[in-house]
């Protein structure tokens, strides 16, 4: 041969260097860019599709109980699933530095607009949490998630840099404030206890992951849990809830309605289902079919093997967080992926809860599915960070840790699971 290929240098980037550097860029340039996970898209898409087929196949018993044209519903949510893939489009572009360097920014947006929601906001079905202007709404607990995440991301990153993540006063006690702020302002004032719960569910499993010990961790979870007993004491329509929960069938005239009627849908589909244009419930008798009881609605339409269906493309999802979490060597990076999950599992767990009978009828959306605009737009762009995030992660998962020169301790190993990963010139 003329000419002969030299090899690519194989020696490791110095552990404190590489470390060093992916804390003061926030960002994984250990890693090189390459071809993101599409295989997180293709999933969201079908969960889309789905959910639009739902609400779809629902729309002429809806717009027959509203009194509107029958492709109404089905417009809106053609509408927002547009404007959720833009969403998921922009982020997915945005430098995951962007986020970090403007977390003040997004946080003054949601201070204001829970701010907002109180002096204009309009009271839905005895609730304010929505902003509206014409003929569009703007729920704000969703807008609040996506802050928060952004928010505790760096707060966590910092804590771990200066070795405090242990710390009561720098760490622990901020975290304890923070979840009283949410409870007051989205549990109280917006009477909304389940965005409360999945907020305060970011919180836990963020901090977990940060590394904040499990001493300090079952502190905050028996505060949540007085504080969850002190909001269902004081609210006589929470109460109704709970007793509905433990007894559904014992008043489905009225507070055990909207649980009866779900569980009566769920019921009726059976294994295989009635079909797509043979829904029953969604002719005025389930409240909020294509909102917070679509899982019961697709459970009438499609059956067991249809709900099984839905939960096998949601854990085949959580596997893609997973995947990611495990091969992002970045501590900020991989705490949104990590608050990201617990969001969309969270959510999923409580509403498919609420439809069978396990936990209290909270009123939130099934993410990706449910018909509404505001809710899926803020998914779809959490997922669109998410989407930028795996463009640099590693082949191999990232074990072990390893301490910089500069003090701080790379998130890719707390809880003592992985080592760190170092990229060397051939990888991408």
């Amino acid at each position: 041969m003329l000419f002969k290929r030299k090899r690519r240098p194989t020696t490791l980037a110095r552990p404190n260097q590489q470390s060093a550097r992916r804390s003061s860029e926030g960002t994984t340039h250990g890693s090189r860019k390459h071809r993101p996970d599409y295989m997180l898209l293709i999933i969201c898409l079908a969960l889309l599709s789905i959910g639009l087929i739902v609400v779809y196949s629902i729309s002429p018993g809806l717009a027959a109980v509203r009194n509107v044209s029958e492709n109404y519903f089905t417009g809106k949510q053609i509408i927002a699933i547009g404007l959720g893939l833009i969403a998921f489009a922009i982020c997915s572009v945005v430098p995951v530095a962007v986020w970090k360097k403007n977390y003040k920014v997004f946080a003054a947006i949601a201070v204001l607009a829970a701010i907002g929601v109180q002096a204009f906001g309009s009271e839905v079905n005895g609730a304010s949490r929505w902003i509206q202007a014409g003929g569009l709404s703007f729920q704000v607990a969703e807008l609040i998630k996506l802050a928060l995440i952004i928010g505790l991301a760096t707060f966590l990153v910092d804590k771990i840099a200066k070795g405090q993540i242990e710390s009561t006063s720098a760490t622990l006690r901020p975290l304890l404030i923070l979840m009283a702020v949410i409870g007051i302002v989205v549990a109280k004032f917006e009477s909304d206890l389940g965005s409360t719960g999945v907020m305060l569910a970011i919180i836990m499993v963020m901090a977990f992951a940060a590394g904040l010990p499990i001493k300090r961790i079952a502190l905050v979870l028996g505060v949540v849990v007085i504080g969850t007993i002190l909001a269902i004491s004081t609210s006589s329509y929470r109460r109704d809830r709970v007793e509905t929960f433990l007894n559904p069938a014992a008043d489905c005239q009225a507070s055990g309605y909207q649980a009866c009627q779900a569980l009566i849908a769920v019921g009726s589909g059976g294994i295989f289902g009635l079909g797509l244009g043979k829904s029953v419930q969604a002719f005025g008798y389930l409240p909020e079919a294509a909102n917070d009881s679509v899982f019961a609605v697709l459970a009438e339409k499609f059956g067991f093997i249809g709900v099984s269906l839905v939960i096998t493309l949601y854990l085949w999802l959580f596997t893609r967080f997973k995947k990611i979490i495990d091969r992002t060597s970045d501590g900020f990076s991989r705490l949104i992926v990590v608050g990201v999950f617990a969001w969309i599992s969270v959510q999923a767990m409580i509403n498919i809860g609420a439809m069978i009978g396990l936990v209290p009828l909270k009123g939130i959306t099934l993410p990706l599915i449910s018909y509404g605009g505001t809710s899926l737009i803020f998914v779809m762009a959490a997922l669109g960070i998410v989407f930028q995030i795996s463009r640099y992660t590693s082949f191999a998962p990232i074990r072990n840790v390893n301490r910089g020169e500069s003090g701080n301790e790379d998130l890719a190993g707390r809880r003592g699971q992985r080592r760190t990963y170092y990229a060397t010139a051939g990888s991408r």
